[in-house]
């Protein structure tokens, strides 16, 4: 990836990319092969698939007290802290920090970023789901919100091109929530698991379990540059076997590959450029992350793809007489209706048999039980709207269990040789249904240090996802106990927003530019050269992980972008 380093730069091309993770490589790598000169801008520092992956082939004992975050890294990056697992030694320089990079609460939000190349393509957990009809109708059928300017059947085919290209191990399942993706072998269940999923058949119907719809090259497939999963499980470390889907080792090289890409790391985008004459945007203002020398380029057509916060913050920045509260909102939709998934509510137990099972390697996932509530009949509920799934698993106990037991001497020494009991756990994730309130303002009273404004939250889960939450858990209680695990523990961490890491719908698309920011082509309304692809454009948020939408979306939206210049639309 080093040859564009700063390689051949130029005060114009046909495209710009702001942003290199999930979105970003997707826009680079279409707008690239399609033949488009494309500038592509990373706020963060360079980074090397492989080389810079500096604790993938480290273990445990290679990180002093066990990989546990020290207190400097504690002490500058407190607010991730919150999340337990950002500042472990293996992967904590994958997040900012906060001290750097600082922002407000009004109510408490959990943003977890990371400004490098490849972006959070390196640290998200590959869960790769379709979304149906039943969520893109949702919110015209139950009077929330606005309608999605798309159905299942506009993305359908951009969903097989994008999972024929990064690899999604799964089960047909033939759902109607939960469409079937174009697979690579599944990732085979472990023994205490097959025996829950066939007990939950058995005892719930409408409830189906399968094993994780995962990002991760299984099978004898060939993928350029890429090789099949390892079963480390290291994959926050960065995947230096290019196992797991990132931009990093997959579209970033592609669009490299074409000669068309620029690439410009430390380039932070504040302001898309205007141009009220010809009511096109005719570029883009950047500050060098370290010199924060100032710079302007200019391009046919910009694709932000910088996180859902970060491209409405930059449209935010963008005023002009045309546009005196930002670029695009003529709704006052910029920065409101911030959805996330609620998570860490479920259940654990504990299971007597197959002892003498065990499995070999350590699997990246685990299973998958669809969303079975809110879908007609039975499973319609009165309390709350919407649904969730679960994620979860099982895997032997480890050594440190029996240790407060046994204490030392032989019975210790044995103890230590022999695998632990099973143990399965399961935690829920729900649908945020999207409120206007709930938002994220710019402070221009508390600027960053390359003189920007600070981003403050003020959002919250409301009643739905509360009443939502007590079904979660009771829920994965009874799965659990009908499966005969032992000593079943509900659990319910709420945290807050921002802890999914799946910020959406701060510059959703819509039918009508009154009450929204984006069209059905990802296209500001009153800046058609502009396109949003990241989770800004999201009307409403699903339970399902929500990267593989992204991709599909900024897949089509390329291929819209391409075909509007060729036209002389854009």
């Amino acid at each position: 990836m080093s040859k564009f380093y700063y390689n051949e730069e130029q005060e114009s091309y046909d495209a710009i990319v702001v942003g290199t993770g999930i979105s970003g490589g997707w826009a680079a790598k279409e707008l690239c092969e399609a033949g488009l000169k494309t500038l592509v801008l990373e706020r963060g520092r360079m980074v090397k698939h492989i080389d810079d992956y500096v604790t993938a082939n480290k273990d445990p004992w290679d990180f002093p007290n066990g990989g546990e975050a020290t207190k400097e890294i504690i002490e500058q990056q407190p607010k991730q802290n919150r999340t337990g697992y950002t500042t472990n030694q293996a992967s904590h320089m994958w997040f900012v920090n906060d001290k750097e990079h600082p922002y407000n609460e009004t109510k408490r939000f959990d943003w977890m970023r990371g400004y490098h190349l490849g972006g959070r393509s390196l640290q998200w957990g590959r869960q790769s789901y379709r979304w149906s009809d039943i969520d893109f109708n949702a919110n015209k059928k139950e009077g929330i919100s606005i309608d999605w300017p798309v159905r299942y059947k506009d993305i359908a085919p951009w969903y097989s091109k994008v999972e024929t290209y990064i690899g999604v191990s799964g089960e047909a399942l033939n759902l109607p929530q939960l469409p079937d993706s174009e697979f690579l072998p599944m990732m085979e269940l472990n023994c205490v698991e097959q025996h829950f999923r066939e007990k939950v058949a058995e005892n719930f119907d409408g409830r189906v379990v399968t094993a994780g719809r995962t990002a991760h090259l299984t099978g004898t497939k060939q993928f350029d540059g890429r090789s099949k999963c390892q079963f480390r499980n290291r994959c926050i470390r960065g995947c230096p076997f290019g196992a797991y889907f990132s931009s990093l080792s997959s579209t970033l090289p592609a669009a490299e590959a074409t000669g068309n890409m620029t690439l410009r790391p430390d380039s932070i985008v504040h302001e898309i450029m205007y141009d009220p004459d010809t009511k096109k945007a005719t570029g883009v203002k950047v500050i060098d992350a370290n010199t924060k020398e100032t710079f302007e380029f200019k391009a046919k057509v910009i694709f932000l793809c910088a996180s859902a916060i970060a491209s409405t913050s930059i449209l935010m920045q963008s005023k002009s007489d045309t546009f005196p509260n930002g670029m695009g909102n003529e709704s006052d939709q910029l920065g409101r209706n911030i959805m996330d998934h609620h998570l860490g509510v479920g259940a654990s137990g504990k299971f007597d048999g197959f002892e003498d099972n065990y499995y070999k390697g350590r699997k990246p996932s685990g299973i998958y039980i669809p969303r079975f509530r809110n879908l007609g009949g039975k499973s319609e509920q009165s309390e709350y709207k919407r649904g969730f799934g679960y994620q979860g698993g099982a895997s032997r106990g480890n050594w440190e269990d029996t240790v407060a037991e046994l204490a030392y001497g032989k019975d210790l020494k044995d103890a230590v040789l022999k695998p632990g009991g099973w143990q399965f756990g399961m935690t829920g994730f729900g649908e945020v249904l999207p409120y206007e309130e709930n938002r994220f303002t710019l402070d221009y009273d508390k600027l960053d240090d390359w003189g920007l404004p600070t981003v403050t939250f003020d959002a919250e889960f409301k009643e739905n996802e509360w009443k939502m939450r007590e079904d979660m858990k009771q829920s994965a209680v009874d799965m659990l106990t009908k499966a005969g695990l032992k000593d079943v523990t509900p659990y319910d961490n709420p945290g807050a927003l921002g802890l999914g890491i799946h910020e959406m719908g701060t510059a959703r698309m819509g039918r009508d530019r009154k009450t929204s920011v984006l069209n059905g082509n990802n296209q500001l309304h009153d800046v058609s050269n502009v396109y949003v692809t990241d989770g800004s454009f999201m009307t409403s948020a699903n339970c399902v992980n929500p990267s593989l939408t992204y991709m599909a979306f900024t897949a089509r939206a390329a291929d819209h972008a391409v075909q509007e210049l060729k036209k002389g639309n854009i």
